[in-house]
This record gives structure tokens, sequence and C-alpha cells, in this order.
């Protein structure tokens, strides 16, 4: 069967940067399970996983505009520390924030005596990714699964909607 939207795509997965620093991998665990076209999978991996089957491999890189997007400078900025009163702030802790345009992922890139520097990127915005991939299983979507935007387990959701 070939992927094409409304499939179920089980698959096995390696990424790293293009200077081969590994991100994350399936390969040590359970392999992914994925609604195609639901859009969860970052654009560059979904789309080309259009017109593969079961049992293909292949690499690919993608592009940051198909990733996880471009940096923006303007997204990091200084606050005043006084804005985490009460708080234990530390380089690396993430949280949401309310900005202008809604609530936003934020984390701490640094900190000074006064001020506490937060970046809005992605922590992978910017960068290139390289994909090994390897087709699992590829099975027609249930009516519910599309329904809900999701693939099922065996014993079904697994949760309510």
């Amino acid at each position: 069967m070939t992927i094409t939207d409304n499939t179920v795509v089980t698959l096995h997965f390696t990424v790293s940067t293009t200077d081969g620093t590994q991100i994350d991998t399936s390969r040590d665990g359970d392999p992914m399970v994925h609604l195609q076209g639901s859009r969860y999978l970052i654009k560059g991996l979904e789309d080309a996983l259009n017109g593969k089957q079961t049992g293909d491999k292949f690499e690919l890189d993608v592009e940051p505009e198909d990733a996880y997007g471009l940096r923006y400078d303007e997204l990091v900025q200084m606050v005043p520390k006084s804005m985490f009163e009460g708080m234990e702030v530390e380089v690396g802790m993430t949280f949401r924030a309310t900005t202008d345009e809604g609530e936003q992922s934020v984390m701490v890139i640094d900190e000074t005596d006064d001020e506490v520097v937060i970046d809005g990127n992605h922590p992978l915005a910017g960068v290139a990714l390289h994909f090994e991939v390897e087709i699992l299983d590829v099975r027609d979507a249930t009516e519910e699964e599309i329904a809900h935007g999701h693939p099922h387990g065996p014993q079904g959701c697994g949760h309510a909607h």
C-alpha cells in the first residue's frame, strides 16, 4: 500500500543535524505511528512520506523552512528579573508566556543580576535536519482515526475527545 493522506504509517526514524549530531531516534524503542495528512510531523518529512510504501528506506535532508522554521532575533528578549519574583529561574527552563499574539513557549537562555534572556524560537529553529527513515507498515486509517486526527492503538483511542 502506498502512503497517501488518511493512511496510518508505522516507521522507524533517526533525526540528526546535518553535521551528524543525533537529536532523536525511535530505533531504541517502539516505532512511531503517524496519520498521514494530519500535519503532526514537520512539513518536509510528511511531504517526503507521500508515495512511499512498506519496506522503503530513505534518507532526507530538510531545510529549516520545512522543519521548525527560521530563527528570528526579535524572539530573543531581555526581561526584568522582577517579572519572575518568587520563582527560581534557571537557564534551560521553559514556560508559557503571554504575548500580544497569544500564548507562546519560551526558554530561558541566560540571566544576569537584573535581567533574564528568553528565547521564543523553537530550539531547532534555523537548523537543517537529516532523517533516516524505514517504513514498517502502511494501512488505511479508520473513520474514527480520521475524525480524531490521529492513529489509534489496538485498544482504541485511549482518551476522551
